[in-house]
């Protein structure tokens, strides 16, 4: 988070990590270079750094900032913005550290490009700790996936309920859609945040049958939806009627995923996002299981 950071400016870890880069938080920060500044002073501080490859912020700026850096990619070997003796990388369907085969990538429970990123950047870093391939692998192999963050609840007459809670902007939320099966059934809004839209959007038209919208965002989401073209989308309000028309909907258009994503802060109906995925599990677990 930037705003520990900025609380914490004498912090320096022996390894930083950096998965992405967004637009986020500019109502405190005001600009796009003042927060990379934040985000950055923590790497700087670090003795090792391991970034992200396939961001193309990171990989457009991080390269003459860190040059000693550790990058990964999941698209291979040729796309590392390192030397591979200090890359890791998917290849043959197994994770590649430093040119040593770590873990199939198949072993993995969670879905989506992002997490698989996150896989190669959690595998540099036990590297770099002295954790042993050994573990490594066998860690990956039992790891059950992470709350709020496509979190698989139930499958109710094969249709998965996906707990996407701290999607919390336009860009994860995105990421979030695009991982799942489609059609999709989508359940989107909050308190909305500045950001571009467009990337997010287009995936809703590609892969949503139908978006419920709820929380104060939802009349101008449901404008925005509009303007692009895309108007299978009802405003439900609150999360135990989206759900219940979630399930509803997705009968009807053989939808394979109700996926919470809320691309939204939630402090207009909730303390914070954990509380919102928290209250997404209660409701489904209590309707399907």
């Amino acid at each position: 988070s930037s705003y520990q950071i900025e609380s914490s400016v004498s912090v320096a870890p022996q390894i930083g990590v950096w998965t992405t880069f967004t637009p986020d938080h500019l109502s405190r920060h005001y600009t796009l270079e003042n927060y990379f500044g934040i985000k950055a002073h923590l790497l700087n501080q670090s003795c090792y750094q391991v970034l992200n490859g396939d961001d193309p912020y990171l990989q457009k700026t991080g390269g003459d900032r860190w040059q000693n850096a550790y990058w990964t990619s999941v698209t291979g070997k040729a796309d590392l913005v390192a030397n591979p003796d200090r890359g890791t990388y998917i290849e043959n369907g197994w994770a590649i550290a430093q040119g040593e085969p770590i873990v199939e990538v198949s072993a993995l429970r969670m879905v989506g490009d992002h997490n698989r990123q996150n896989l190669l950047m959690a595998i540099t870093a036990a590297k770099l700790a002295g954790i042993e391939r050994g573990a490594i692998a066998s860690a990956v192999r039992s790891f059950p996936g992470v709350a709020h963050r496509l979190e698989h609840i139930c499958t109710w007459q094969g249709i998965d309920f996906i707990n996407d809670s701290k999607a919390t902007n336009y860009d994860a939320a995105e990421v979030g859609l695009a991982s799942v099966k489609s059609p999709a059934i989508l359940i989107a809004g909050g308190e909305a945040k500045a950001g571009d839209d467009q990337a997010w959007l287009a995936t809703i038209q590609s892969k949503a049958a139908a978006v419920l919208l709820i929380g104060s965002a939802a009349p101008a989401f449901a404008q925005r939806l509009n303007q692009v073209g895309y108007s299978t989308h009802e405003t439900v309000e609150t999360m135990d009627r989206a759900v219940k028309r979630g399930a509803e909907l997705a009968k009807q258009y053989s939808a394979k995923v109700v996926l919470l994503s809320p691309a939204c802060a939630s402090f207009d109906q909730y303390d914070n996002f954990e509380q919102r995925g928290d209250h997404f599990r209660q409701i489904c677990q209590a309707m399907f299981s």
